[in-house]
C-alpha cells in the first residue's frame, strides 16, 4: 500500500485475494521453457549461466542470468534438473526465440541438444494457500509433476508464498488460457523485488543493477561464463552504484521507462525492469534499476523530471554488501 491512500484503497487491500492459479505458459503467457537434454547439458550450462548448474541438486531450483560478453543480462532464468542430463529452463517469452537461437551456437562439440519446450509441459503459477509452504527456490516432486518454491510476494506488509508447478502435458492435451489471475501474479513477482528479464530490457543491466548477487542469482565461485570478469569486477571493486528498488505510483508504468531525480533533471537516474497493477487498479508498482545516490531524492518521477511522482518501498530481501 502507499503511505497516505484513503479508505477506498485500504478496503481493496483488505479484498485482496492472495489464492492464485494460473496456467504461465499458455498462449499469450508470460513463461516459456527451453529444455537442455543430453550427457553435456549441465556442462554446457556451467559454462554459460551466472548459477552454478553443476552442483545444482534434483531437489532444488535456482536463480540465474546469462550475459554477453561485456556482462550485461540477455536472459534470466528459473531452473531445475528433472535428472542430471535433462535441464529445464524457465524464462521469458519474449525473449527464448533470440536466446535460444544464440544458445545453440555455442553448443558445438557438446553432447547436448537445446529445444523450446514451451508446449511440452504445463507451467501454473500457485500463491497463496495454493502454494506449498517450502523454503524458497525448494523444489519437491510428485511422480513427473514438480513444484518449486519461488520467493514470496508481499501485500500489505505480510508475505504471500509462490510457487511453479511443472507436469508434462500429455499427447494432445491442451493448456487451459483462463488468464484471470495473472495480473495478481505478475504484481506478486514485482512485490517479491525480482525482475526477470523481458525483450524491452535485454542487455540494459549486469546482474548486480538487479540485485541478483543478493538474490542468489549469482555464484562468485564457479568457473568462466560470458561477462564473468564484468560481473566479478562490479562486485569485488569498489561500490555497486545501481541497485534495484521498488517503487510505487498513482500511474501506469512499463519495462524500459526511464526514472528521473529531481537534483538532476537532465539525464534519467534509472530504468523500470518491470512493473504490474496492485489488484483494485488503485496504485501502480515496478522494480527501478537507478543510480543508489537516487535512493534519498527528494523527488522520483516516471517518463520526464516533471512526470508522476515515484515512492520508494521497502525491498523484501537484504542487499549483499559490497566486497
Amino acid at each position: 500500500m502507499i503511505p497516505g491512500r484513503d479508505n477506498q484503497s485500504m478496503e481493496n487491500a483488505n479484498k485482496f485475494n492472495p489464492n492464485v492459479s494460473v496456467v504461465l505458459n499458455a498462449a499469450g503467457g508470460p513463461v516459456g521453457i527451453i529444455r537442455v537434454q543430453g550427457a553435456d547439458a549441465a556442462k554446457f550450462l556451467q559454462g554459460q549461466l551466472t548459477q552454478d548448474v553443476l552442483l545444482l541438486g534434483l531437489s532444488e531450483a535456482r536463480l540465474s542470468a546469462w550475459c554477453s560478453a561485456k556482462g550485461r543480462m540477455l536472459a534470466s532464468f528459473v531452473l531445475f534438473k528433472n535428472t542430471p542430463d535433462d535441464i529445464v529452463l524457465m524464462c521469458s517469452t519474449s525473449v527464448l526465440p533470440s536466446t535460444l537461437k544464440r544458445l545453440q551456437m555455442f553448443v558445438m562439440r557438446a553432447q547436448c541438444k537445446l529445444t523450446d519446450a514451451t508446449g511440452q509441459f504445463e507451467v501454473r503459477g500457485l500463491a497463496g494457500a495454493l502454494a506449498t509452504e517450502l523454503p524458497a527456490w525448494a523444489l519437491v516432486r510428485d511422480g513427473e509433476s514438480v513444484q518449486l518454491a519461488l520467493p514470496p510476494g508481499h501485500h500489505a506488509g505480510a508475505p504471500v508464498p509462490r510457487a511453479v508447478q511443472v507436469r508434462p502435458l500429455a499427447d494432445g492435451a491442451t493448456l487451459d488460457n483462463n488468464m484471470d489471475d495473472l495480473a495478481t501474479w505478475q504484481y506478486l513477482n514485482v512485490t517479491s523485488g525480482i525482475a526477470h528479464i523481458s525483450t524491452p530490457i535485454s542487455e540494459a543491466f549486469v546482474p548486480q543493477m538487479l540485485n541478483y548477487e543478493s538474490i542468489g542469482g549469482v555464484n562468485f565461485k564457479k568457473g568462466c561464463y560470458p561477462g564473468q570478469e564484468v560481473v566479478a569486477r562490479s562486485q569485488f571493486r569498489g561500490t555497486l552504484k545501481r541497485r534495484a528498488y521498488i517503487v510505487s505510483a498513482a500511474t501506469p508504468l512499463a519495462a524500459a521507462q526511464e526514472v528521473f531525480d529531481s537534483r538532476n533533471p537532465e539525464q534519467p537516474c534509472g530504468t523500470v525492469a518491470s512493473a504490474a497493477v496492485q489488484p483494485g487498479g488503485h496504485a501502480f508498482l515496478a522494480i527501478v534499476s537507478m543510480q543508489t545516490s537516487a535512493a534519498d531524492s527528494p523527488r522520483l518521477s516516471s517518463g520526464s523530471a516533471d512526470g508522476p511522482a515515484l515512492t520508494l518501498q521497502a525491498l523484501p530481501y537484504p542487499l549483499l554488501e559490497d566486497i
